[in-house]
C-alpha cells in the first residue's frame, strides 16, 4: 500500500522551518529580521517541543543566537540558526568559532540588499561572505543555494547529514524571493531526533570516561598550524566528493550562462529566449558555491565560445567562473543590485551584445 504524500502549498521560509522540525533538528535559536523572520515565527506558532522535542528559543540578539548554536553543536546536537545579510554578519565571529572547533551546524541566509541596512529586497550580494569566509581565519562553509522552495525543504536534511559528515557548518544561501514566494513542495517523513551523541561531543564526564575539549583556541603557533593543516586538508576532501550542479541544454551549447538560486530560475528562460532566436544557449547551475563545480565549468570551457554569469550582486560568483576557465575563453558579467531583479529580456540582449565581441569556436 502507498503512503499518501504530504503535499501543501508554503512559502519558502516557512517550508524550510518544517522541514527542520521533520529532520529531526534538536534546536533553533534565532533573531527576526525581514525577509527571514518568517522561520522563526512558524517555528513558534508550531510548538516543535510538543511534536519532537525539538527546542525553538528567540535570542536576545544574532551573536547570542549563534553562540547558543555553538554550546549545542558542541553537545553532539542538531542545532540551526537563520537571519538575513545584517544578522549574518553578527554571526560571523560565532562561525568562524564554530569553523574552528570542527562542529556541525547549519545556518540559513535568506539574503536581502546591502550594504549596510540596505534594503529588505532580495539580493544575492552575500556570495563572497560565504563562500570565502565572512569571518576571521582561514576556514571554509559548505554552502547550498536553492533554486526553488522544494530545495530549500530538501537541503534542511541535506545540509545536517554534511554538517555532521564533515563535522563542519553549512550556511544554506536563499535569498528573498525564495523564502517569500510560495509553491508546492513534498515534505519528507518526520526523522528521529538524535539518541547518542556523538563521541567528540561534551556530554559532561562519566566515570572511566575520557575527558572531551571542543576548542578553536591553540596558543602555539607550531598547533595552530597543524590545526590549519588539517582544515585545508578536510576541504580538499569537501571538494572531491561533494560538488553539485545542474546543468540545461548544454550538450550543444555555444554558449553558457552560469547563475545559481533564484537568478538560475530567469537565467534558464532567458536560455529558451535564446534558443528560439536559434542561439545556442546552455545553463549551469551550482547547487553548491563551496565546493564550486570547476571541473564542470573547465570541461565546458573547451565547447562555448564564451561565458555569461547572471547574479543578483555586483559580480562576485563570476571571479570563480573566470578562475576555472583561466583566460582560455571570455566570461563576462550582467546583473542588477540593490534589490533590483533582472528579466529575461535584459539577459538575453546582455548575452547577444557580449557575442557580439566573443571570438567564435571553431569546430573541432
Amino acid at each position: 500500500m502507498l503512503m499518501k504524500k504530504d503535499i501543501r502549498l508554503m512559502k519558502g521560509n516557512e517550508a524550510m522551518a518544517e522541514a527542520a522540525i521533520l529532520a529531526g533538528v534538536d534546536a533553533y535559536f534565532g533573531y527576526p529580521i525581514t525577509p527571514q523572520s518568517e522561520v522563526i515565527e512558524y517555528l513558534m506558532r508550531e510548538n516543535p517541543a510538543e511534536r519532537t522535542g525539538m527546542q525553538v528559543l528567540q535570542a536576545e540578539s544574532e551573536i547570542a543566537a549563534i553562540n547558543m548554536v555553538y554550546g549545542a553543536a558542541g553537545c553532539g546536537k542538531r542545532a540551526l540558526t537563520s537571519s538575513s545579510s545584517p544578522g549574518i554578519s553578527l554571526k560571523m565571529e560565532g562561525i568562524s568559532y564554530i569553523a574552528g572547533a570542527e562542529l556541525p551546524c547549519v545556518i540559513v541566509n535568506v539574503v536581502r540588499a546591502g550594504p549596510g541596512l540596505g534594503t529588505i529586497q532580495p539580493s544575492q550580494s552575500d556570495y563572497f561572505q560565504a563562500v570565502k569566509g565572512g569571518g576571521h581565519g582561514d576556514y571554509k562553509l559548505i554552502v547550498l543555494a536553492p533554486a526553488t522552495v522544494q530545495e530549500s525543504v530538501d537541503f534542511i536534511r541535506l545540509a545536517f547529514d554534511l554538517a555532521f559528515k564533515y563535522r563542519n557548518p553549512v550556511m544554506i544561501l536563499s535569498d528573498g524571493i525564495i523564502g517569500q514566494m510560495m509553491e508546492k513542495v513534498e515534505l519528507f517523513e518526520q526523522q528521529p531526533r538524535l539518541d547518542k551523541a556523538p563521541d567528540w561531543a561534551t556530554t559532561g564526564k562519566k566515570k572511566g570516561q575520557k575527558s572531551t575539549v571542543v576548542t578553536s583556541l591553540h596558543l602555539q603557533p607550531e598547533d595552530m598550524e597543524k590545526m590549519n593543516l588539517h582544515l585545508q586538508a578536510k576541504y580538499r576532501e569537501i571538494e572531491k566528493n561533494e560538488v553539485r550542479f545542474e546543468t540545461c541544454r548544454c550538450e550543444d551549447a555555444e554558449v553558457l550562462l552560469v547563475a545559481f538560486g533564484s537568478s538560475a530560475r530567469i537565467a534558464r528562460k532567458a536560455m529558451d529566449l535564446a534558443r528560439n532566436k536559434g542561439i545556442r544557449a546552455g545553463l549551469l547551475r551550482p547547487i553548491t558555491l563551496f565546493p564550486f563545480p570547476t571541473e564542470e565549468i573547465r570541461r565546458l570551457t573547451d565547447q562555448v565560445s564564451g561565458m555569461l554569469t547572471v547574479e543578483m550582486n555586483a559580480g562576485q560568483m563570476v571571479e570563480d567562473v573566470r578562475l576555472a576557465v583561466n583566460g582560455r575563453i571570455p566570461v563576462e558579467y550582467f546583473g542588477r543590485f540593490g534589490g533590483m531583479i533582472p528579466g529575461p529580456d535584459e539577459i538575453l540582449a546582455a548575452l547577444e551584445k557580449r557575442m557580439e565581441e566573443w571570438p567564435q569556436k571553431q569546430p573541432a
